[in-house]
Protein backbone atom coordinates (compact mmCIF):
# COMPACT_ATOMS: atom_id res chain seq x y z
CA UNK A 1 0.00 0.00 0.00
CA UNK A 2 2.45 2.50 -1.15
CA UNK A 3 0.25 5.94 -0.40
CA UNK A 4 -0.06 9.20 1.13
CA UNK A 5 -2.18 8.08 4.71
CA UNK A 6 -3.71 11.65 5.34
CA UNK A 7 -3.90 15.45 4.52
CA UNK A 8 -1.50 16.75 7.07
CA UNK A 9 -2.31 19.89 6.28
CA UNK A 10 -3.97 22.46 3.79
CA UNK A 11 -3.30 26.35 3.59
CA UNK A 12 -4.91 28.81 2.39
CA UNK A 13 -4.72 32.95 1.98
CA UNK A 14 -7.86 35.26 3.37
CA UNK A 15 -7.82 39.37 2.89
CA UNK A 16 -8.79 40.01 6.87
CA UNK A 17 -7.56 37.66 9.43
CA UNK A 18 -10.31 39.32 11.98
CA UNK A 19 -12.88 37.75 9.72
CA UNK A 20 -11.34 34.12 9.12
CA UNK A 21 -10.85 34.03 13.13
CA UNK A 22 -14.38 34.42 14.01
CA UNK A 23 -15.90 32.75 11.21
CA UNK A 24 -14.05 29.58 12.12
CA UNK A 25 -14.27 30.01 15.91
CA UNK A 26 -17.67 30.34 15.42
CA UNK A 27 -17.92 27.27 13.61
CA UNK A 28 -16.68 25.30 16.70
CA UNK A 29 -13.01 25.07 15.51
CA UNK A 30 -10.15 26.23 17.97
CA UNK A 31 -8.24 29.23 16.53
CA UNK A 32 -5.04 29.96 17.37
CA UNK A 33 -2.87 32.71 16.21
CA UNK A 34 0.94 30.97 14.78
CA UNK A 35 3.25 32.76 12.95
CA UNK A 36 1.83 35.58 11.30
CA UNK A 37 -1.57 33.47 10.86
CA UNK A 38 -4.22 31.55 12.02
CA UNK A 39 -4.27 28.09 12.62
CA UNK A 40 -7.40 25.40 12.86
CA UNK A 41 -7.55 22.87 15.33
CA UNK A 42 -10.15 20.81 16.88
CA UNK A 43 -10.76 21.42 20.82
CA UNK A 44 -9.04 18.36 22.61
CA UNK A 45 -7.23 17.19 19.42
CA UNK A 46 -3.21 17.91 19.45
CA UNK A 47 -3.24 18.15 15.24
CA UNK A 48 -3.15 21.28 13.47
CA UNK A 49 -5.28 20.83 10.37
CA UNK A 50 -4.60 23.54 8.32
CA UNK A 51 -3.59 27.44 8.73
CA UNK A 52 -5.08 30.92 7.24
CA UNK A 53 -2.31 32.94 6.05
CA UNK A 54 -2.61 36.52 5.12
CA UNK A 55 -3.40 37.46 1.36
CA UNK A 56 -4.99 39.57 -1.20
CA UNK A 57 -7.94 37.14 -1.74
CA UNK A 58 -8.90 33.94 -0.66
CA UNK A 59 -6.95 31.39 -2.68
CA UNK A 60 -5.66 27.58 -1.64
CA UNK A 61 -2.37 28.01 -1.20
CA UNK A 62 -0.79 24.28 -0.64
CA UNK A 63 -1.94 21.01 0.53
CA UNK A 64 0.54 18.72 2.44
CA UNK A 65 -0.01 14.97 2.68
CA UNK A 66 0.79 12.42 5.77
CA UNK A 67 3.39 9.59 4.97
CA UNK A 68 5.01 7.15 6.77
CA UNK A 69 8.95 7.60 7.12
CA UNK A 70 9.63 4.19 4.60
CA UNK A 71 7.32 5.18 2.19
CA UNK A 72 8.72 8.43 1.45
CA UNK A 73 11.77 7.45 -0.43
CA UNK A 74 9.51 5.26 -2.90
CA UNK A 75 7.16 8.47 -3.42
CA UNK A 76 9.86 10.56 -4.05
CA UNK A 77 10.95 8.08 -6.84
CA UNK A 78 7.47 7.71 -8.34
CA UNK A 79 7.68 11.88 -8.41
CA UNK A 80 10.48 11.89 -10.22
CA UNK A 81 9.86 9.07 -12.82
CA UNK A 82 6.59 11.30 -14.03
CA UNK A 83 9.06 14.82 -14.13
CA UNK A 84 6.87 16.17 -11.58
CA UNK A 85 8.90 19.49 -11.08
CA UNK A 86 10.50 19.85 -7.27
CA UNK A 87 9.56 23.19 -5.25
CA UNK A 88 11.47 24.76 -2.95
CA UNK A 89 9.71 25.54 0.48
CA UNK A 90 6.92 28.51 0.75
CA UNK A 91 8.08 30.96 2.68
CA UNK A 92 5.37 30.56 5.29
CA UNK A 93 6.00 26.87 5.76
CA UNK A 94 7.40 26.03 9.17
CA UNK A 95 7.57 22.16 8.48
CA UNK A 96 10.08 20.03 6.54
CA UNK A 97 9.62 18.22 3.53
CA UNK A 98 9.58 17.22 0.62
CA UNK A 99 7.80 19.90 -2.07
CA UNK A 100 6.44 19.59 -5.73
CA UNK A 101 4.24 20.91 -8.16
CA UNK A 102 0.78 19.05 -8.05
CA UNK A 103 -1.87 19.25 -10.62
CA UNK A 104 -2.74 22.63 -12.40
CA UNK A 105 0.19 23.85 -10.73
CA UNK A 106 -0.60 23.64 -6.92
CA UNK A 107 2.27 23.33 -4.46
CA UNK A 108 2.27 20.39 -2.41
CA UNK A 109 3.95 18.41 0.08
CA UNK A 110 5.17 15.00 1.27
CA UNK A 111 6.02 15.22 4.86
CA UNK A 112 6.84 12.40 7.52
CA UNK A 113 3.82 12.01 10.42
CA UNK A 114 1.90 10.24 12.50
CA UNK A 115 -1.07 9.12 10.39
CA UNK A 116 -4.25 11.67 11.75
CA UNK A 117 -6.87 9.97 8.98
CA UNK A 118 -9.16 7.82 11.30
CA UNK A 119 -9.50 3.80 11.19
CA UNK A 120 -12.11 3.57 11.85
CA UNK A 121 -15.50 4.68 11.53
CA UNK A 122 -16.24 7.43 13.56
CA UNK A 123 -18.68 7.17 17.11
CA UNK A 124 -22.19 8.00 16.24
CA UNK A 125 -24.42 9.36 19.05
CA UNK A 126 -27.63 8.94 18.72
CA UNK A 127 -30.79 9.58 21.43
CA UNK A 128 -32.09 6.80 23.49
CA UNK A 129 -34.63 4.71 22.38
CA UNK A 130 -37.16 5.98 24.97
CA UNK A 131 -37.19 8.07 28.27
CA UNK A 132 -39.85 9.25 30.48
CA UNK A 133 -38.08 12.60 30.35
CA UNK A 134 -38.30 12.84 26.38
CA UNK A 135 -35.23 12.23 24.30
CA UNK A 136 -34.63 15.79 22.82
CA UNK A 137 -31.76 17.74 24.11
CA UNK A 138 -32.78 21.12 26.23
CA UNK A 139 -32.55 23.99 24.31
CA UNK A 140 -31.90 25.77 27.44
CA UNK A 141 -28.63 23.85 28.48
CA UNK A 142 -27.04 23.63 24.85
CA UNK A 143 -23.26 23.98 24.18
CA UNK A 144 -21.57 25.17 21.18
CA UNK A 145 -21.09 22.33 18.63
CA UNK A 146 -17.48 21.41 17.91
CA UNK A 147 -16.11 19.21 15.27
CA UNK A 148 -14.02 16.47 16.28
CA UNK A 149 -11.68 16.16 13.12
CA UNK A 150 -11.15 17.18 9.55
CA UNK A 151 -12.97 14.54 7.48
CA UNK A 152 -11.61 15.70 4.27
CA UNK A 153 -11.25 18.62 1.60
CA UNK A 154 -12.99 19.17 -2.04
CA UNK A 155 -10.84 21.26 -4.23
CA UNK A 156 -11.15 21.99 -7.56
CA UNK A 157 -9.55 21.28 -10.70
CA UNK A 158 -9.33 22.09 -14.49
CA UNK A 159 -8.97 18.58 -15.33
CA UNK A 160 -10.66 16.01 -13.42
CA UNK A 161 -9.26 13.11 -15.24
CA UNK A 162 -5.67 14.04 -15.45
CA UNK A 163 -5.41 15.04 -11.71
CA UNK A 164 -6.94 12.09 -10.66
CA UNK A 165 -4.71 9.94 -12.28
CA UNK A 166 -1.94 11.97 -10.91
CA UNK A 167 -3.61 11.43 -7.27
CA UNK A 168 -3.91 7.51 -7.67
CA UNK A 169 -0.82 6.77 -10.18
CA UNK A 170 1.55 8.77 -8.00
CA UNK A 171 0.45 9.58 -4.42
CA UNK A 172 -1.36 6.43 -3.78
CA UNK A 173 -4.99 7.30 -3.25
CA UNK A 174 -7.52 5.24 -5.19
CA UNK A 175 -10.90 6.11 -6.68
CA UNK A 176 -14.74 5.81 -4.00
CA UNK A 177 -16.58 6.64 -6.55
CA UNK A 178 -17.13 9.46 -9.79
CA UNK A 179 -19.56 10.82 -11.19
CA UNK A 180 -18.11 11.31 -15.28
CA UNK A 181 -15.22 13.67 -15.69
CA UNK A 182 -17.30 16.53 -13.24
CA UNK A 183 -16.03 15.29 -10.12
CA UNK A 184 -14.36 12.27 -7.91
CA UNK A 185 -14.07 10.95 -4.44
CA UNK A 186 -10.54 9.29 -3.40
CA UNK A 187 -9.50 7.47 -0.19
CA UNK A 188 -6.60 6.33 1.24
CA UNK A 189 -5.31 2.57 0.83
CA UNK A 190 -4.38 2.66 4.68
CA UNK A 191 -7.83 3.79 5.49
CA UNK A 192 -10.07 7.02 5.91
CA UNK A 193 -13.34 8.26 4.93
CA UNK A 194 -14.98 7.65 1.93
CA UNK A 195 -12.91 10.12 0.61
CA UNK A 196 -10.07 12.56 2.06
CA UNK A 197 -10.25 14.57 -0.75
CA UNK A 198 -12.51 15.25 -3.68
CA UNK A 199 -12.10 17.23 -6.87
CA UNK A 200 -14.64 18.87 -8.89
CA UNK A 201 -14.24 20.47 -12.50
CA UNK A 202 -13.18 24.03 -12.88
CA UNK A 203 -10.69 26.46 -14.61
CA UNK A 204 -8.40 26.61 -12.23
CA UNK A 205 -7.57 24.62 -8.32
CA UNK A 206 -9.07 26.14 -5.44
CA UNK A 207 -10.74 25.22 -2.18
CA UNK A 208 -14.28 24.28 -2.48
CA UNK A 209 -15.20 23.55 1.47
CA UNK A 210 -13.10 22.09 4.16
CA UNK A 211 -15.27 19.55 5.71
CA UNK A 212 -15.72 18.00 9.30
CA UNK A 213 -16.57 15.70 11.24
CA UNK A 214 -19.23 15.87 14.38
CA UNK A 215 -20.73 12.77 15.91
CA UNK A 216 -24.61 13.21 15.57
CA UNK A 217 -27.36 14.42 13.64
CA UNK A 218 -28.31 16.93 16.07
CA UNK A 219 -25.23 18.47 15.88
CA UNK A 220 -25.70 19.03 12.13
CA UNK A 221 -28.68 21.11 12.86
CA UNK A 222 -27.47 22.47 15.88
CA UNK A 223 -24.47 23.62 14.23
CA UNK A 224 -26.29 25.36 11.32
CA UNK A 225 -28.33 26.96 14.14
CA UNK A 226 -25.41 28.43 15.73
CA UNK A 227 -23.77 29.96 12.26
CA UNK A 228 -27.20 31.39 11.63
CA UNK A 229 -26.77 33.37 15.13
CA UNK A 230 -23.29 34.06 14.51
CA UNK A 231 -24.03 35.63 10.97
CA UNK A 232 -23.47 32.82 8.92
CA UNK A 233 -26.94 32.11 7.39
CA UNK A 234 -25.83 31.63 3.85
CA UNK A 235 -25.18 27.62 3.00
CA UNK A 236 -26.50 24.39 1.95
CA UNK A 237 -28.58 22.15 3.44
CA UNK A 238 -29.15 20.22 5.68
CA UNK A 239 -29.12 17.25 3.66
CA UNK A 240 -27.51 13.89 2.99
CA UNK A 241 -24.97 13.38 0.22
CA UNK A 242 -25.47 9.99 -1.91
CA UNK A 243 -21.43 9.56 -2.21
CA UNK A 244 -20.43 9.24 1.03
CA UNK A 245 -23.72 8.87 2.73
CA UNK A 246 -22.93 11.01 5.41
CA UNK A 247 -25.52 13.93 5.89
CA UNK A 248 -24.91 17.43 5.77
CA UNK A 249 -25.18 21.40 6.28
CA UNK A 250 -22.86 23.75 4.36
CA UNK A 251 -21.74 26.91 5.85
CA UNK A 252 -20.76 30.10 3.11
CA UNK A 253 -17.84 31.84 4.49
CA UNK A 254 -17.02 35.47 3.47
CA UNK A 255 -15.43 34.78 0.63
CA UNK A 256 -17.60 32.39 -0.96
CA UNK A 257 -16.35 28.98 -0.17
CA UNK A 258 -17.91 26.93 2.46
CA UNK A 259 -16.83 24.73 5.76
CA UNK A 260 -19.38 21.36 6.05
CA UNK A 261 -20.35 19.54 9.46
CA UNK A 262 -20.66 16.25 8.52
CA UNK A 263 -22.09 13.68 10.40
CA UNK A 264 -21.81 9.20 9.43
CA UNK A 265 -20.28 9.57 6.52
CA UNK A 266 -18.49 5.92 5.13
CA UNK A 267 -15.29 4.65 6.11
CA UNK A 268 -13.63 2.54 4.04
CA UNK A 269 -10.68 0.49 6.08
CA UNK A 270 -7.50 -0.27 5.37
CA UNK A 271 -7.06 -2.40 2.66
CA UNK A 272 -10.60 -3.13 1.66
CA UNK A 273 -11.57 -3.07 -1.74
CA UNK A 274 -14.51 -0.74 -2.50
CA UNK A 275 -16.39 -0.94 -5.21
CA UNK A 276 -15.67 2.25 -6.58
CA UNK A 277 -18.50 3.58 -9.31
CA UNK A 278 -19.84 5.84 -12.26
CA UNK A 279 -22.62 7.50 -10.91
CA UNK A 280 -25.07 10.16 -13.16
CA UNK A 281 -25.48 13.59 -12.26
CA UNK A 282 -28.29 13.24 -10.18
CA UNK A 283 -26.84 10.66 -7.66
CA UNK A 284 -23.66 12.48 -7.26
CA UNK A 285 -24.43 14.91 -5.04
CA UNK A 286 -27.53 14.64 -2.55
CA UNK A 287 -30.33 12.05 -1.46
CA UNK A 288 -32.73 14.74 -0.03
CA UNK A 289 -32.18 18.25 0.84
CA UNK A 290 -33.18 21.31 -0.28
CA UNK A 291 -31.53 22.44 -3.86
CA UNK A 292 -28.36 23.65 -4.08
CA UNK A 293 -27.56 27.28 -4.39
CA UNK A 294 -27.30 28.59 -7.81
CA UNK A 295 -23.20 29.27 -7.44
CA UNK A 296 -22.56 26.18 -5.23
CA UNK A 297 -20.18 24.91 -7.65
CA UNK A 298 -18.26 27.88 -8.21
CA UNK A 299 -14.91 28.74 -7.98
CA UNK A 300 -15.03 32.03 -6.55
CA UNK A 301 -10.61 32.18 -6.09
CA UNK A 302 -11.07 32.75 -10.04
CA UNK A 303 -12.78 35.60 -9.94
CA UNK A 304 -11.04 36.85 -6.82
CA UNK A 305 -8.03 37.29 -8.76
Amino acid sequence: MLAVHSIHEFAFSVPDLDAAAHFYRSFGLDVRDEAGGLALYTHGHPHRWARILPGDCKRLLWISWGVHADDLPALALKLDQRYTQRLPPPLQSDQPGLWFKGPDGLPQQLVVSEKCTPDHKSARIFPPADSAAGRAPRRSMLQQVRPNRLSHILTFTADVDASMDFYTGVLGLRLSDRSGSVIAFMHSPHGSDHHLLALALSEDYGLHHSSWDVSSFDDIGLGAQQMTEAGYARGWGVGRHVLGSNYFRYVRDPWGGYSEYSFDIDHIAAGLEWPSGDYPPEDSLYVWGETPPDDFTRNYEITAE
